[in-house]
């Protein structure tokens, strides 16, 4: 590819790069000069079969475009798979500056409904994924002086959505591990960030409308496509993005904004210590002005995109 971008001379490996949002992570990232690995097991939405097509569909792509890429089938949620897809990376272009983890799945069941095999393979496929894929490129970013981590994240977990505890655990945790990578590995000057994105994919058509309100969220989010994302994510891998570590953005058409954080929202002190009684009688009344309601995302941001 002709020009400078904004990645020029990186080396990128997209998780979950065959499709959907990982899809457009990989072909904007090669457009502005990445050398990208594209991963992709080829699995369902649910986390079902296997099938590499889909990466080198996308290799193939990028290589017409002028690029340069390579594909990858191994599975996020095996350690040693994670190894091998960075070394491959080394091996192909000679180093790896970034890692997009975007490889996910869900199996959305009410709570009660829920089976421990499907919070598992959720938890093992979102969360842990993402932590083999950031610990296999830390050891290389390491020694480099120099690395950059996204990690995708959900309103599931941020804020909540029903039938989804699973998937909420797993996003919410993701928000965390990048937290903590940021806060380990700042001595290294490797950066580490979370986007909760909106777009219409294969996992999103997988949501059930159990009402009218949900079924119009479901038409809305038809509407936002998965090359929006990529622009965002493209920055927080780019040295643009230099300094930026430990944050959560949202993103969601031509919408961006930056999510806070957990931090005390109300403190209440009484000299002689806390009864039962005392904490009903005295602490809540004071704190319950803060709580957070039971709002899920869908009313939390029910503005449609611009």
């Amino acid at each position: 590819m002709n020009g400078k971008g904004v990645l020029d001379g990186k080396v990128l490996l997209v998780t979950g790069g065959g499709h959907g949002i990982g899809r457009e992570i990989a072909l904007l990232a090669a457009r502005e000069g990445a050398n990208v690995v594209v991963n992709d097991l080829g699995s369902t939405p649910r986390g079902e079969g296997r099938d590499n097509a889909a990466a080198g569909a996308v290799v193939d792509l990028i290589r017409q475009e002028g690029g340069e890429a390579v594909a990858n089938g191994g599975d996020v949620s095996s350690f040693d798979d994670a190894k091998a897809m960075v070394k491959q990376a080394v091996d192909s272009f000679g180093r790896i500056d970034a890692v997009a983890s975007i490889a996910g799945i869900s199996r959305d069941a009410a709570f009660h409904k829920m089976t421990e095999q499907d919070f598992d393979l959720v938890v093992n496929v979102n969360l842990k994924g993402s932590f083999n894929v950031a610990r296999a490129a830390a050891d290389f970013f390491r020694p480099q002086m120099t690395g950059a981590m996204l990690h995708t994240t959900s309103t599931a977990g941020l804020i909540g959505y029903r039938g989804m505890a699973n998937y909420a655990a797993a996003k919410m945790g993701i928000a965390g591990l990048s937290r903590a990578i940021s806060l380990d590995m700042a001595r290294f000057n490797v950066r580490s960030n979370c986007m909760a994105p909106h777009a219409w994919s294969r996992m999103a058509a997988q949501m059930v409308a159990r009402t009218p309100e949900e079924a119009a969220r479901v038409e809305r989010q038809k509407a936002m496509s998965a090359d929006k994302v990529a622009p965002l994510a493209v920055y927080l891998l780019s040295d643009l993005a230099s300094g930026i570590t430990g944050q959560v953005f949202g993103v969601r058409q031509n919408e961006i904004y930056l999510y806070n954080q957990p931090r005390q929202a109300r403190s209440v002190h009484r000299e002689a210590g806390w009864s039962a009684r005392g904490i009903h009688e005295h602490a809540i009344p004071s704190m319950r002005q803060f709580f957070t309601g039971p709002e899920d995302s869908s009313q939390v941001i029910g503005w449609d995109p611009i």
